[in-house]
């Protein structure tokens, strides 16, 4: 990362000793976090809590004797935005915000800065009036106001002396130009940066956008507009990372380019499709680096981790687990292997794609071009000895068949399905031609479950919430009333969102002898759940519920995930636990 000469320096540390915020100590162990970051010094310092936005901006302006401005709540002239170039602003990381009687007033976050000073002076022939702004503000207004890779893209229009031109530059002849490939891997760095887990990059008729999806929900990023000139150099580029056919446009494709970034190695699974406009581009972004969670950490709790680890600890039959795409299922599964994973077992997993390597595990990946596909793979399986099998999802009857079959020989498989909620995957099995009594005798449990975001720490704050925003819970009123709930205020720890992180809630459905016989009298999923209800399980939504009250998310995400329940006619009970027979039992039965 280029750092911004003076603000990344040692002189600004010096100036914040000099004025009693910091000791040199501080200064001495940030400037090593530096070497390795890029980022700005007082970025470090405020968030290792050694200095505070406030103290800064307060005691350096006295100081100095220069006024200070939380630059988020500004609206920069665009005359002023125009005067200088825009290479010159990020180079020098000072933001134009207005210009009077011949001066131009910019903020900075190093006014020790003379040399840039000097620099604008002599482009905008105008008089620089410096105001202090803290460094991460200034970042993000540059990249609000001019777009990620403004610079990199001023700098090839000017080359290519497209400023002014309407038509699009071929792509190909951009692709290996030094300026593209900057831009993609700014593209990509700044996604992972913001802990971005897919990058969209969608061509339209008179622009080219680009989102990030941060904890499940997308983002747009801004893009300097004249980005769109160069659209077909973007995709190409992408599409020659990802070892791609980039003269094939008609037809979807699918890559993986392997990125690496401060230490760590990314595995981004590229997939394209056509449009009108070029083609619309997802990355999907995969920490190789990153740690196996443990089932704690993702949510699971009190009873519902004891039932959980009951279920995993049986010698044969099926878990299902259950959900919409992104929404944790691999992760939890994951998390389950690595209980189990030990050298008396024999754990094979078929996967598509491997999202993590786990050490001790025989990972399969499938590749359905040369017929290597779930079925065809757990047809050869069992010759290999397995004790516990992962197939990464259920999709046909075939696979559904063999994996059930599997289960009923003595092993322990854990496999995904596409369904709203847990009852649902009763009926998903039953339509795919798996016979009722095959179902009924190899599952073990059903598990669906949800992503919410977490309520950053940094910003949370409590309040009372509307009555009718809990009447529409659909919640007894006892579990209600006179409640307390936590929100986000937003700050710059989670760049304003209120949001940071996410958490898996759970429903948990045990196969009881109740359970097997409905399942084999083909009930619909709604008397499934009802009766599963009945039983003592915990809805998405009661579960949702709980982390609402606790402060760990909002309201609002538990009703942006989960569907309403219906409790008519049936007696809720607080949990479900296992006997010790092996079979599971409501409380209060």
């Amino acid at each position: 990362m280029r750092q911004a000469p003076g603000v990344l320096g040692r002189r600004f540390g010096e100036l914040l000793v000099d004025v009693g915020l910091v000791q040199q100590d501080d200064v001495n162990r940030a400037l090593v976090e530096q070497e390795k970051s890029g980022r700005s010094l007082d970025e470090i310092l405020i968030s290792n809590g050694v200095l505070t936005e406030d103290a800064l901006l307060s005691r350096v302006s006295e100081y100095l004797g220069i006024p200070s401005v939380d630059v988020t709540k500004l609206s920069p002239e665009p005359e002023a935005l125009r005067a200088v170039p825009v290479q010159l602003s990020l180079r020098y990381h000072v933001l134009p915000l207005a210009i009077s009687d011949g001066t131009l007033r910019v903020a900075t976050a190093d006014p020790l800065n003379y040399t840039a000073f000097d620099d604008l002076r002599l482009v905008t022939k105008l008089e620089i009036e410096p105001v202090l702004a803290v460094s991460a503000d200034i970042r993000d207004c540059l990249k609000r106001h001019f777009g990620i890779g403004a610079d990199t893209i001023d700098q090839l229009m000017r080359e290519s002396g497209a400023r002014d031109q309407k038509e699009e530059i071929e792509g190909e002849d951009l692709t290996e130009d030094a300026t593209i490939i900057r831009f993609v891997n700014q593209i990509i760095t700044e996604a992972i940066n913001d802990r971005a887990t897919d990058i969209h990059i969608e061509p339209f008729e008179e622009e080219l956008r680009i989102r990030y999806r941060i904890d499940g929900i997308l983002y747009e990023s801004p893009v300097p507009p004249s980005i769109r000139h160069y659209q077909s150099a973007v995709i190409s580029r992408v599409k020659i990372m990802a070892d791609m056919n980039i003269a094939e446009k008609r037809l979807p494709q699918d890559g993986r380019i392997n990125f690496k970034l401060g230490g760590h190695e990314y595995d981004l699974r590229v997939s394209t499709v056509p449009t009108p406009y070029d083609e619309s581009l997802v990355l999907r972004i995969l920490n190789r680096s990153s740690s196996i969670m443990q089932l704690e950490e993702l949510g699971f709790e009190g009873d519902a981790l004891a039932l959980f680890k009951r279920m995993i600890d049986r010698p044969h039959g099926i878990i299902l687990v259950t959900g919409p795409t992104g929404s944790g299922k691999t992760t939890t599964l994951y998390a389950a292997l690595d209980k189990l994973n030990s050298v008396e077992r024999k754990i094979i997993t078929i996967e598509d794609p491997i999202e993590y390597q786990m050490h001790g595990i025989t990972q399969i990946q499938v590749l359905p071009k040369i017929g290597l596909t779930f079925a065809n793979v757990l047809r050869s399986l069992l010759r290999q000895d397995p004790d516990v099998m992962l197939v990464g999802e259920t999709r046909d009857h075939e696979t559904a068949e063999i994996t059930i079959r599997t289960a009923l020989t003595g092993h322990l498989v854990f496999t995904t399905l596409h369904t709203n909620d847990a009852a649902g995957a009763v009926s998903r099995l039953l339509d795919m031609g798996v016979e009722p009594f095959l179902v009924a005798s190899s599952v073990i449990g059903i598990i669906a479950q949800r992503l919410v975001r977490r309520i950053c720490p940094d910003c949370k704050e409590v309040y009372r919430p509307d009555k009718a925003d809990l009447m529409a819970l659909n919640m007894p009123r006892e579990q209600w009333e006179g409640v307390t709930l936590c929100k986000g205020r937003g700050c710059e720890s989670c760049k304003y969102l209120g949001y940071k992180g996410r958490i898996a809630i759970y429903e948990i459905i045990p196969m009881t002898d109740r359970l097997r016989e409905m399942t084999v009298a083909k009930c619909s999923a709604a008397e499934i759940k009802k009766q599963a209800i009945a039983n003592g399980m915990v809805t998405l939504r009661q579960y949702g519920w709980r982390k609402a009250k606790e402060g760990v998310t909002t309201l609002e995400e538990v009703m942006r995930v989960t569907q309403e329940d219906s409790f008519e006619d049936v007696e809720i009970f607080d949990n479900v636990l296992p006997d010790e027979g092996g079979s599971f039992r409501a409380v209060g039965d």
